[in-house]
C-alpha cells in the first residue's frame, strides 16, 4: 500500500530542501517546486507527536463551505450579447471537492456523453492513478462514456459523490441548463476536471483532536489535486479555473502556509485562475480578539463548552513582540497552572475532580511564521464555562487572536462568550493573489450572516469580491435538483465568471498572456458598489461581482 493512503504513516509537509533528512527511498511524495510530503510512522494515541514534529508540517484539516438568479451578476446580459456570448468554451473548470455524480444530466451533452474531461478519485485504489501520481484512480472521458453506455455504470466507473457538495459546486459553475428546473450553470460549455479528495487520515484527526466521524479533508491532498489540475491545463494548453470551496480555521490567517504559497504562485501565472471561498464562520462565535493596552497586561476570556464536544482544539496567535503565558481553568476551578512559552514542549494536564484532559503546545515561535502559537487541545472537557487567562511576560501592551475549529468539526454549543465576527476567513482564503469570495443574499442585497469576514490577521484586504450565495439552484446526486447556500457556491459562481473572462481573453484572442490575478483586478474594477459603504471593506471586499460592467469598461478604454 502506498504510504500516502496508509493510516500507519503521518503525511508531513516539508520544504524540498529538507528531503535528504527524511528520504529513505519510498517515503517522499512530491507536491510542487517548494513542498513535498514525508511519510513518517505514526503511533496511535500520541498527541505530543505534535511537538516532536513542527506544527506547520501537519496538513491542516479542511471543511466544506456550503450547505438563483444569474441576472444578478450580469451573466445573462453578457451571454445574450452576440459580440460576447461567453459560455466557457475552451476553458477547463476544476472542482476539487467531494466528487461528482457523473451520471447527472447537468454534466452530459445532449447526445448523452460526458462533459467531464477527467475524474481523479483519490479514494479508489484499484485502478491506475494519474501519470506522475501515486494513489487514487483516474477516469478519462472515454472511461466515463463507456460507463454511461453500460447497464451498470458504477461497475465500470465506481466513483460517487455521497455528500453532494462537489456535485452542487460543479453544477453552479458549469451545469447544463434545464429550463424546467429554472437552472443553468454559469459556463455550461466549459470542460470539467474533477478531483474527489480522500478523507483526512485518522491519525491526522487524532493529532488535531477532530471527532473521528467528522467529514473533513487534508490540506496535502488538496495541494496535490491542484497540481494535477494544473498539469492537465499545461498538457492541453488550455486555461484552467480552479474553485476551492473548503477551508480551515487552523493556521495563522495571514496568507502563509503551503496551500497559500502554491495558490499565490499559480494565480500570477498565465491562464490560471484560483477562486477561494471565505468560509462560513462569521456568525459562529468561534473567533476571539483582544488588544490589551493597560496594566496589568492580562486578559481572561471565556469559552462555553457543550456536552457533545468531546474533542476540539483552540489556536491562539499573539502579535510580536509579546511573549504570552496561558492558564486554562475548568468550570470547577481546577487549573493547568501557568504554561510558559518554550521551543517545542508539549504538556499534558489531567484534573483531579473531572475527566478532562488538556494538551498545551506554547510555541515561542512557530516555524513558518516566526510568531508565537499557543495550541490547546481538549479531550472529554467538563461541560460549562472554561476560562483562559493569558499574560504578557514582558509586562507591556499586547494583542492576540484565538480560533476554534471550522465547519462541523465542533458543534454550535461550544463558543467564545465575547466573540468577534471579523478575521474569520478560513484558509487558504487569506492568500494574497487568488480571488477570495464572500457571499450575499441576492434577493435582498444583504451579506450572508455566516459569510467569513476579513481582513487577514496582518491587515491584508480580504475578501476581494462578493457574489450571490443564497439558495442557488444546483444539481443534486440522483439526477435531482435543489439549492445550495454559503460562500462555497458564491465562489463557484465567481469561478464561472472568471472562466468567461478567460474565454474572452485566450480562445477569443483578446489578451493571450492574461493571468488569474489580472482577471481578479478586472473583476474588482467592474464590481458594483453601494454608495452607502466605503470600499474596500472587510465584509464585501471591493463590492458585488458584475461581469457586464467589467466588459463595458473594457470596451470604453
Amino acid at each position: 500500500m502506498e504510504k500516502i493512503v496508509d493510516e500507519n504513516y503521518y503525511d508531513l509537509i516539508i520544504s524540498n530542501v529538507l528531503i535528504p533528512n527524511y528520504d529513505t527511498g519510498d517515503n517522499i511524495t512530491n507536491m510542487n517546486l517548494r513542498h513535498s510530503l514525508a511519510h513518517i510512522s505514526s503511533v496511535p494515541g500520541a498527541p505530543c507527536d505534535l511537538g516532536t514534529y513542527p506544527y506547520n508540517s501537519f496538513p491542516s484539516v479542511l471543511t466544506l463551505n456550503s450547505a438563483i438568479s444569474l441576472e444578478k451578476s450580469g451573466i445573462g446580459t453578457v451571454q445574450r450579447n452576440p459580440y460576447l456570448a461567453l459560455f466557457g468554451r475552451g476553458i477547463l473548470v476544476a472542482v476539487i471537492d467531494t466528487g461528482i455524480d457523473y451520471q447527472h444530466q447537468a454534466f452530459l451533452y445532449n447526445d448523452g456523453t460526458t462533459r467531464i474531461l477527467s475524474l481523479w478519485d483519490q479514494t479508489i485504489q484499484t485502478g491506475p492513478p494519474p501519470e506522475g501520481f501515486t494513489y487514487g484512480t483516474e477516469y478519462t472521458r472515454e472511461h466515463i462514456n463507456v460507463a454511461l453506455r453500460s447497464e451498470n455504470p458504477l461497475s465500470i466507473v465506481p466513483s460517487v459523490d455521497t455528500n453532494g457538495h462537489g456535485t452542487g459546486i460543479a453544477s453552479v459553475i458549469a451545469g447544463k441548463p434545464n429550463l424546467e428546473q429554472s437552472f443553468s450553470g454559469v459556463v455550461p460549455e466549459a470542460d470539467l476536471v474533477i478531483v474527489k479528495l480522500k478523507p483526512a487520515k485518522e491519525n491526522l484527526k487524532r493529532i488535531f483532536f477532530v471527532p473521528q466521524d467528522a467529514e473533513c479533508y487534508q490540506e496535502s491532498d488538496l495541494i496535490i489535486g491542484i497540481n494535477y489540475v494544473v498539469s492537465m491545463g499545461l498538457r492541453l494548453n488550455r486555461p484552467v479555473v480552479i474553485c476551492i470551496a473548503m477551508g480551515t480555521s487552523q493556521s495563522s490567517h495571514d496568507g502563509r502556509g503551503a496551500t497559500s504559497y502554491y495558490t499565490n504562485l499559480l494565480a500570477q501565472q498565465p491562464h490560471t485562475g484560483i477562486i477561494i471561498a471565505t468560509g462560513n464562520e462569521a456568525n459562529k462565535n468561534r473567533h476571539y480578539f483582544r488588544n490589551t493596552v493597560t496594566e496589568p497586561y492580562v486578559d481572561t476570556f471565556e469559552l462555553s463548552v457543550g456536552e457533545n464536544d468531546t474533542v476540539f482544539s483552540i489556536e491562539l496567535w499573539p502579535f510580536a513582540p509579546a511573549r504570552l503565558s496561558v492558564e486554562i481553568i475548568a468550570p470547577n476551578q481546577e487549573s493547568t497552572g501557568i504554561v510558559l512559552p518554550s521551543l517545542g514542549e508539549c504538556r499534558e494536564f489531567t484534573f483531579s475532580f473531572n475527566e478532562s484532559g488538556v494538551w498545551v503546545n506554547n510555541y515561542i515561535f512557530e516555524e513558518e511564521t516566526g510568531d508565537q502559537l499557543i495550541l490547546m487541545r481538549f479531550q472529554n472537557p467538563l461541560p460549562g464555562i472554561w476560562s483562559l487567562r493569558v499574560a504578557n511576560l514582558d509586562n507591556e501592551a499586547f494583542s492576540f487572536h484565538a480560533w476554534l475549529p471550522s465547519g462541523d468539526l465542533i458543534s454550535d454549543n461550544t463558543f467564545f462568550l465575547n466573540p468577534d465576527p471579523d478575521t474569520t476567513i478560513t484558509s487558504p482564503g487569506n492568500a494574497t493573489y487568488p480571488l477570495t469570495v464572500s457571499a450575499y443574499n441576492q434577493f435582498n442585497d444583504s451579506i450572508l450572516p455566516e459569510s467569513g469576514r476579513g481582513y487577514t490577521r496582518t491587515g491584508l484586504i480580504k475578501p476581494d469580491i462578493s457574489a450571490p450565495g443564497f439558495q442557488l439552484a444546483c444539481a443534486v446526486p440522483g439526477n435531482r435538483y435543489g439549492t445550495i447556500t454559503g460562500t462555497g457556491c458564491a465562489a463557484a459562481q465567481a469561478a464561472g465568471i472568471v472562466a468567461m473572462v478567460f474565454e474572452w481573453a485566450v480562445p477569443r484572442g483578446n489578451y493571450m498572456n492574461i493571468t488569474g490575478n489580472d482577471v481578479n483586478r478586472l473583476i474588482i474594477r467592474g464590481a458594483q458598489r453601494n454608495p452607502s459603504f466605503t470600499y474596500p471593506n472587510n465584509v464585501w471586499g471591493f463590492g458585488q461581482i458584475q461581469i457586464n460592467t467589467l466588459f463595458e469598461r473594457l470596451t470604453n478604454i
